[in-house]
């Protein structure tokens, strides 16, 4: 490789001035490797660059008739079938046609002033390119970035941009995965997205699958078999091979791709999806490589990453240290919170959600101490769940009411708002966003949108019918989605209309302006006020006041402030034997904001706190300041 020293990257084609381009592919298997030129608007091959073998099965060479924009495949030994680069940077025509060559440094970067992601501070927002507007490209998501920072975002979170088959998709089938898939503009597009996005002061962290590659379009196995391994059981697929003896190019592949979203597309960190999949029992554990490497690469470029990691177990090492056997991730999403939080909102226990009740203990537990399961029986998998996380910062918890994979495991992809009432989703939306741990929204939630979110794929007939099969099977564990009756209305996910039903429509910003507004002035408040910009849980503490009452105190040097939460019916405390609803002392509380305000289609709300004496009305949240004097306000003071 020391010959090669001016490569960015291991693998893949990277011009080199005038001098061509560089190539270097890993394939032990094979005794030659060529580079094929593609002539544009002819489907037949042009001229053949064989490479130099090289130790440890990589070969490598320089293709002086190739530049920026020249397309061109690989072939295997001779008289053999051509494919795409492994690490192709992009393909134009999709995983099955030729690869691109793409000049990174032609694009000039405005960003130098924005310096990443700190741990703390963030409002993330989960979206998918393809559905977030009309168009389904990056430009037109551009667009909405100056509306989405006057919000209150700080973070938007893509869903897998990676190339993947077909005309649609959520993007976890991804095949290329050194490739922004063509569906949503060209790599220069992204890069401009990026730039934009830093000009709004908004971070961008993008959705990686390292569990598997998807089955279309997926050419690994020709270059090298051990890419893969059958030790692991993976129900997304064959498991990478991160821990065999012929591991190491295949940990480098998927290690240098994470440094490489971050150093060459400028992104502010990642999540990593579903990693109790990315199988590893070597020391250290690849996701740890994985985070290592992307800190790196933000170094470089004087900025701080964020990662995010999915992990169904619950296993509280991946936000440790190095130094205690960790991967140092900064947060894991929080899945119990989602769970109980819907179950209090829709009564609705089944499948997965069989172990919740939406308690008022089961939220004050869930945003005090991270997971509710870290290490107790859970009977709907009849095992233990989750390892002890009582240590871990609330900044160690992203917390939300929705997300791609929560709307779309139902029947009808229905977002949760037409799931509930209006009013005990207004009061929930309070909890999320004043709540220490870093909340996310999914698109469209800030505005009710009525677009649904379903799960949709483009594949061909065959394997589209294979997934189709396999939606309804794991929709069955759900009894209400079992029935017949049910089945037979679930939306094919290859059909066209299925896709297209999930573009927002942007106009709801006006005409579900309520909602929106009480986005806006949540999202204020805890960028504003001390007490809740502090996601400080241990300087949080709750109490329940009656079967879906609780109260949620904030210390603060500032003046202590109160969340008080009330999902039931109408409730005089009589007696109030809660010191958290104490005031302080030379101090009465102030009521400063009501989920029941008109201003959010609420139906008002009395006088909440009197002289030591509450009345919560039903199915509301509200805020309290201490304050040296009582008032009472008639407006939100947050707008």
């Amino acid at each position: 490789m020391e010959q090669w020293s001016f490569r960015r990257f291991p693998i893949g084609a990277e011009p080199v001035c005038a001098q061509g381009t560089h190539f270097r592919v890993w394939a032990p298997a094979h005794g030659q490797v060529a580079v094929v030129e593609h002539v544009r608007g002819s489907r037949a091959p042009g001229t053949a660059h064989v490479l130099q073998p090289e130790a440890g099965g990589y070969h490598a060479g320089l293709a002086p008739s190739l530049q920026a924009g020249s397309l061109y495949s690989l072939q295997l030994d001779e008289d053999e079938p051509l494919f795409p680069d492994p690490a192709s940077r992009f393909q134009p025509e999709g995983p099955h046609g030729p690869s691109q060559v793409v000049a990174p440094h032609a694009y000039r970067w405005n960003d130098a002033g924005f310096t990443g992601l700190r741990p703390t501070g963030h409002v993330i927002y989960e979206l998918h390119l393809g559905t977030f507007t009309k168009e389904g490209t990056y430009r037109a998501a551009s667009a909405q970035l100056p509306e989405l920072r006057r919000l209150g975002i700080t973070t938007i979170e893509l869903m897998p941009v990676a190339e993947f088959p077909g005309r649609f998709g959520w993007g976890y089938d991804g095949v290329d995965l050194w490739a922004p898939t063509r569906l949503y503009g060209t790599p220069e597009d992204l890069w401009r997205f990026v730039d934009m996005a830093h000009a709004h002061d908004l971070g961008v962290i993008l959705d990686v699958v390292y569990n598997h590659v998807g089955p279309d379009g997926n050419f690994l196995k020709a270059f090298a078999a051990d890419y893969f391994t059958d030790r692991y059981q993976n129900a997304w697929g064959e498991a990478i091979n991160f821990d065999g003896t012929t591991s190491g190019p295949v940990r480098e592949f998927f290690v240098q791709n994470a440094r490489y979203w971050i150093e060459e597309y400028h992104c502010d960190g990642l999540r990593l999806d579903a990693t109790q999949n990315i199988y590893d029992a070597s020391q250290p554990h690849v996701i740890a490589d994985i985070t290592r490497a992307t800190r790196d690469a933000g170094h470089r470029l004087g900025k701080e990453v964020f990662i995010v990691a999915e992990n169904e177990p619950q296993e509280a090492k991946i936000v440790r240290p190095y130094a205690a056997h960790g991967y140092e991730c900064n947060a894991l999403w929080h899945d119990d919170f989602h769970h109980s939080a819907r179950v209090a909102l829709t009564g609705w226990h089944e499948a997965y959600y069989n172990d919740y009740r939406g308690t008022p203990q089961e939220l004050i537990s869930a945003l005090k101490w991270g997971y509710l399961y870290q290490g107790q029986q859970y009977f709907w998998q009849q095992q233990c769940r989750g390892t002890p996380a009582l240590d871990l910062g609330a900044h160690s918890f992203v917390t939300y009411l929705q997300n791609h994979d929560q709307v779309a495991n139902s029947a009808t992809g229905a977002r949760l708002h037409t799931l509930t009432s209006p009013a005990e989703f207004r009061a929930m939306t309070a909890l999320l966003l004043l709540a220490p741990p870093t909340p996310m929204l999914f698109q469209g939630q800030e505005f009710a949108a009525s677009a649904p979110f379903l799960y949709f794929a483009d594949h061909t007939p065959e394997l589209a019918s294979v997934v189709d099969c396999g939606r309804r099977q794991f929709l069955a564990q759900f009894p209400s989605i079992a029935q017949p009756t049910m089945q037979r209305v679930l939306a094919r996910a290859s059909d066209p209309a299925t896709f297209e039903r999930c573009k927002l429509d942007w106009r709801e910003r006006d005409t579900h302006q309520e909602i929106y507004a009480l986005h806006q002035d949540l999202l204020q408040l805890r960028h504003t006020d001390p007490a809740f910009r502090q996601q400080r849980a241990d300087l949080m503490h709750g109490a329940v006041l009656a079967d879906k009452a609780f109260v949620l105190r904030f210390f603060c040097g500032h003046g202590d402030r109160l969340l008080v939460m009330n999902l039931g019916g109408d409730l005089a405390l009589r007696p109030v034997p809660a010191p958290l609803l104490a005031p302080p002392e030379t101090a009465d509380w102030q009521h400063v904001w009501s989920s029941e305000h008109p201003k959010y289609g609420g139906q008002g709300y009395g006088q909440v706190y009197n002289a030591g004496l509450w009345h919560l009305p039903a199915r509301s949240a509200h805020v309290f300041s201490a304050a040296a004097t009582q008032a009472t306000e008639a407006a939100p003071r947050h707008t």
